[in-house]
């Protein structure tokens, strides 16, 4: 089979073996995968990648030094089941999992494994047990973004929402408009989302946020201020230390950047007992003065993927027409155009999630 083979810090396109499935397992042909922002943070930080991996208990297990194939964002065409494996699904039907596949009682993830091959390739051997079918005619490009659907609504449905909540979405890319589509299920309202780029800023308004911020121009805390801020509102420390008249409306910020000192900006501008979902992926030392969440007595939160249930309610959400992934799609490429789209992705006025097609 072809696949985008990372190898050697770069991209190269290959011929590998055609993996062969185990009992339990079944090969899929990989109809469409989206690159994530961690491929792009694991091609281009791979020695921290790594590093970090072990030293949180090696969820991720990559030898830099060998051929690795990404890829966890996916939809695939069953075609044929490991032995002794009940035939469940027919050949031929679309399915999605989430981004691991088991080999006995081994659970191997796919996307950063050396030994499975992900969904920059032609063919997976994915996990019997772990495969939804894709419902309602839903296209294999749609469905492929049941993955990073899955990272918002865990993201949400972590941060134990009310509807008197007001959230504040801070970056608005990939993981970012996942956070909105989410949000707007919930009925959370309305959603502010903060992002210097223009390009984004627009997409979060097709993914459901109602007010949208240049942070270059407009703070979106003092957005958030003026929303949360019921009429006679008294922020007298007197009032507010009798619990005088109406209250303001809590804050539920979500952090979807991953860069450093994100944190602490958000921190320093964040309203008083506010709850931070941090959200975004950095994989470099950060820093935050402590003193602002006491003084201010901030909640902080680090959410990661999702559960087996949202991943199958996500695929629901898109089938179903709650989140329109239409907009996320803004390009489509072959095995050969991936080393490409890793360099424009770092673009944002360009791409928000480009689809590889290994078939193409």
């Amino acid at each position: 089979m072809r696949a985008a083979v990372f190898r050697n810090g770069s991209i190269t396109v290959d011929t590998l073996p055609d993996p062969v499935p185990e009992q339990g397992q079944v090969l899929v042909k990989t109809c469409a995968c989206g690159i994530c922002g961690t491929d792009l943070h694991a091609a281009k930080f791979t020695a921290e990648f790594v590093g970090l991996a072990g030293r949180t208990g090696g969820r991720w297990t990559m030898d830099p030094t060998r051929d690795v194939v990404f890829g966890h964002e996916f939809c695939a065409e069953v075609i044929e089941y490991g032995p002794n494996t009940p035939a469940r699904l027919k050949p031929g039907t679309l399915v999605v999992s989430m981004p691991l596949t088991l080999s006995g009682q081994t659970v191997q993830g796919i996307g950063y494994s050396n030994d499975v091959a992900g969904g920059f390739a032609q063919y997976m051997p994915l996990a019997d047990r772990m495969l939804l079918p894709v419902p309602n005619g839903l296209s294999a490009q749609h469905a492929a973004l049941t993955e990073p659907i899955a990272v918002g609504w865990h993201a949400v449905q972590s941060a134990r929402l009310t509807p008197e909540d007001v959230p504040v979405v801070v970056g608005c890319g990939p993981v970012g408009l996942a956070v909105i589509a989410a949000l707007k299920i919930r009925g959370v309202h309305p959603i502010i989302a903060a992002d210097y780029s223009p390009g984004r800023r627009a997409l979060a308004l097709k993914m459901g946020a109602d007010i949208v911020v240049n942070p270059a121009e407009v703070s979106p805390y003092e957005t958030w201020k003026t929303v949360a801020t019921p009429e006679g509102f008294d922020g007298s420390r007197y009032a507010q230390l009798f619990g005088l008249g109406p209250k303001l409306r809590p804050g539920v910020i979500f952090e979807c950047v991953g860069v450093p000192g994100v944190i602490e900006q958000i921190m320093e501008a964040a309203p008083a007992a506010a709850r931070i979902v941090v959200v975004g992926v950095c994989m470099q030392t950060d820093r935050f003065e402590p003193f602002f969440g006491i003084v201010k007595q901030l909640n902080v939160q680090f959410v990661l993927a999702y559960t087996p249930q949202e991943f199958a309610e996500s695929l629901e959400h898109i089938a179903e027409g709650r989140v329109n992934v239409t907009p996320l799609v803004t390009g489509t490429v072959s095995l050969d155009g991936v080393g490409s789209a890793f360099e424009e992705l770092g673009n944002p006025e360009k791409h928000a999630k480009v689809i590889v097609d290994p078939w193409a």
